[in-house]
């Protein structure tokens, strides 16, 4: 018996599945509060960024515009958001809590019951896409 479908995880690889229908399968077998911060986290970044595309890469839901935006992480006591570029963006909120200290990525641990601004959040995700869509210097 596969354990991964036996856990209700969602399979990678499968080519009947899109991203976003494995990002719902994840989400779906969180059936606690991880799942719903998740749902939420999702549902914020395409508030901020309509154009936004769902991909599925190391078994985790990513959301990208010209590249990597953030990846949405779930542990047992947490959902980490890991921005990739986040050490190039400004967080006047102060929501980045994790990997402060590499040169390139920031991340956001969210634990049960952690107030979370969702303002600051979607400027986050406003400033990640920029910085993807910005034109490069020669």
């Amino acid at each position: 018996m596969n354990s991964q479908r036996s856990q209700g995880k969602p399979k990678e690889g499968a080519s009947a599945d899109s991203p976003s229908q494995l990002i719902d399968a994840k989400i779906k077998s969180l059936d606690d509060w991880r799942g719903k911060t998740l749902a939420k986290v999702r549902s914020l970044i395409h508030q901020a960024d309509p154009a936004v595309v769902e991909e599925w890469k190391w078994s985790l839901p990513v959301w990208s515009r010209d590249g990597i935006l953030c990846t949405g992480e779930t542990y047992k006591a947490k959902v980490k958001l890991t921005f990739p570029k986040g050490a190039s963006l400004k967080d006047p909120a102060g929501l980045f809590n994790s990997s402060l200290e590499g040169n390139t990525r920031r991340a956001i641990d969210l634990e049960e019951g952690d107030a979370f601004d969702e303002a600051a959040f979607k400027a986050l995700i406003r400033a990640a896409a920029a910085l993807n869509t910005k034109p490069a210097r020669d």
